[in-house]
């Protein structure tokens, strides 16, 4: 009898268990959304609860190695509790930018809890790298100074003191112009470069892009900047302008002259022979009766 007994309170205990843990959906789609060393872990939850319950979630993560550990679960730290939102910043939580982490969600109401989702999260590999936080350009003596700022950390901490060889900058610039242009590459690890054999007082665009070498990481490229060279134009440049110039000028005027020294020299009527002569023009004769006679049927049609 005792034994019953005992055996219908273990079964109550169990039943009250798997009511109270199992039962809640799990979250889906749980990811990291990260830039440098800001984390952002979201998730969705599209399942339907009772009218009279809230969902809530938690957000946990651990260093891997503690897993290793006996009794690791209370190495688990908590960042969000209970929250309703779906999704929870790492960022305070001062992740180790090279550490190799486990995060894990879950769902909760006032009666139920969900399973556990776990990922794994190494922000040297996952994170992505932002792009320069700023891109200046100075025409210095004809070429060209790019002055380059690092891209910045959740503590305003450099990202090139993170990755320290590993990180460079991958330039391109090109020469502005209407039609489409081939941009020249150029690859550092400095923060000022000089463009040099560029043309004088021309315009030049420029757009930077952050690389991480070992983990075959790059950002997107910043915005495009252009400046216009200074010096002093060259030689032959300034010639075959004025020679533009100067041939545009003549075409200008003898299109303008041309119906007066056609006029002068050419006229409709017919000078007498004696003045084509003196002139030496020799010009197409019009009669006198088919100048009257044209004139006549002008003012026939008015």
């Amino acid at each position: 009898m005792t034994a019953l007994r005992c055996f219908s309170v273990c079964s109550l205990l169990l039943l009250n268990a798997s009511a109270g843990f199992g039962d809640l959906r799990r979250p889906e789609n749980v990811s990291m959304d990260s830039l440098n060393t800001r984390y952002v872990l979201r998730w969705d939850w599209p399942h339907e609860t009772a009218a009279n319950q809230t969902v809530t979630f938690t957000a946990q993560y651990i260093q891997e190695f503690r897993t290793q550990k006996k009794n690791y679960e209370k190495y688990w730290k908590s960042v969000c509790v209970n929250v309703l939102e779906h999704h929870c910043d790492l960022t305070g939580a001062a992740l180790h930018y090279l550490g190799i982490y486990l995060l894990r969600v879950q769902a909760n109401t006032s009666q139920q809890t969900s399973g556990w989702v776990q990922i794994r999260f190494c922000p040297d590999k996952h994170a992505a790298l932002g792009p320069p936080s700023s891109v200046t350009l100075n025409s210095v003596e004809g070429d060209l100074e790019i002055i380059i700022t690092d891209p910045l950390s959740s503590t305003n901490q450099s990202m090139k003191t993170l990755l320290d060889n590993r990180f460079s900058y991958h330039i391109q610039y090109w020469r502005r112009s209407e039609e489409p242009q081939t941009a020249k590459v150029l690859e550092t690890k400095n923060n000022v470069v000089t463009l040099t054999e560029l043309d004088r007082q021309t315009w030049y665009c420029v757009r930077v892009q952050s690389r991480d070498d070992f983990s075959e990481k790059s950002s997107v490229f910043s915005d495009t900047h252009c400046t216009r060279t200074e010096g002093q134009m060259p030689y032959w440049q300034i010639f075959l302008y004025f020679l533009i110039s100067l041939l545009l000028l003549l075409y200008f005027c003898f299109k303008k002259m041309f119906p007066l020294l056609k006029n002068t020299f050419c006229p409709a009527i017919q000078l007498p022979d004696h003045i084509q002569e003196v002139k030496g023009w020799k010009c197409t004769k019009i009669k006198w009766h088919q100048l009257n006679h044209s004139t006549a049927a002008a003012e026939v049609k008015l």
